[in-house]
């Protein structure tokens, strides 16, 4: 989600002019939109966004996309997420986590850690998995948790998910503590409640903290406080990251000033990139800048029309 508010001089740090990142280290309590409420407040930028919702009861990494960066999430949050979870054998809850309403008990005393870690082999790769009705996912229209407030519950498809990592790090009943590595569209929520489900008894989600979220790390994580502060410093800037630094990833490629000027028109063109053609596959990334070093836009292999064409351009410019 995106919030906006009109400040010119929002970003004046050189390699900020048009936009950066924040990697917020969110307090349990506070919605993503929390969040990014309160970062639009003190950065005062045109636009403010988040990478990847996190529940109000999580805490851990949360990319925020300041000014022209929220047209730059999707490019780099298209990697894995990693979230260390907490389950509690012997319930299961309405949200499949511990701020639901207890629907159902159950003995877990049998439970051993062979029997857990046997569990968790059967949700390593690809699955399909099934998400919870208090989610954000639309059916006919309306929000999911819309629907689960007023106490309905509707058929929903499963999504196919994958998981690169799946680790068992604790076992001291009634808890269960997860490391799990995933693709983008999992729930750890599901996880908690169909790992209760194959142990032959219930659970449900009873912490959770993100660890990673493409290349925001926690061990990297800043608190809102942090980011306060600095701009009562004059300069909240300083705590962010310029949108190339995590673009690093991608090619590099310098622009004529006839080459910005298409890019800005949204034509296609031939760049002198680091490799040969041969060697890019349709869909393929590189980033552009131009003669002063200054980012101008994303461009994306099409090969028959020149080569590339301007995927995200950066507005400010």
């Amino acid at each position: 989600m995106i919030e906006k508010s009109y400040n010119k001089s929002a970003f004046s740090r050189p390699g900020f002019k048009a936009g950066a990142f924040l990697n917020i280290n969110k307090p349990t309590g506070w919605s993503s939109t929390d969040v990014v409420r309160k970062l639009k407040g003190i950065t005062r930028a045109k636009k403010v966004g988040h990478g990847g919702t996190l529940d109000p009861m999580a805490t851990g990494v949360l990319p925020i996309c300041v000014g022209s960066a929220t047209r730059f999430a999707d490019t780099v949050l298209l990697g894995t997420k990693s979230y260390r979870i907490t389950v509690e054998l012997g319930s299961s809850t309405n949200t499949f986590d511990s701020t639901g309403v207890i629907t159902a008990e159950a003995d877990f005393g049998d439970i051993t850690k062979q029997n857990v870690l046997d569990s968790l082999k059967k949700f390593h790769g690809r699955f399909e998995q099934m998400p919870p009705m208090f989610s954000a996912l639309h059916h006919k229209g309306k929000r999911l948790y819309e629907l689960a407030r007023q106490g309905m519950e509707v058929e929903r498809p499963p999504r196919q998910v994958e998981t690169f990592r799946l680790e068992l790090v604790d076992f001291d009943l009634p808890n269960v503590v997860i490391e799990v590595e995933c693709s983008h569209g999992f729930y750890a929520r599901s996880l908690a409640n169909d790992v209760g489900e194959d142990l032959g008894t219930y659970a449900h989600l009873s912490e959770l903290i993100r660890t990673h979220a493409g290349v925001f790390k926690i061990k990297d994580a800043i608190s809102i406080d942090e980011v306060q502060l600095a701009a009562r410093q004059g300069d909240w800037q300083k705590v962010a990251m310029p949108i190339d630094t995590t673009l690093s990833h991608m090619d590099k490629v310098e622009l004529t000033k006839e080459q910005i000027e298409m890019v800005r028109n949204g034509r296609h063109l031939a760049v002198d990139a680091p490799r040969a053609f041969a060697d890019y596959e349709y869909g393929d990334n590189v980033r552009a800048y131009s003669s002063e070093g200054e980012l101008i836009a994303i461009l994306v292999y099409e090969p028959g029309k020149l080569g590339w064409r301007p995927e995200k351009v950066l507005s400010d410019m």
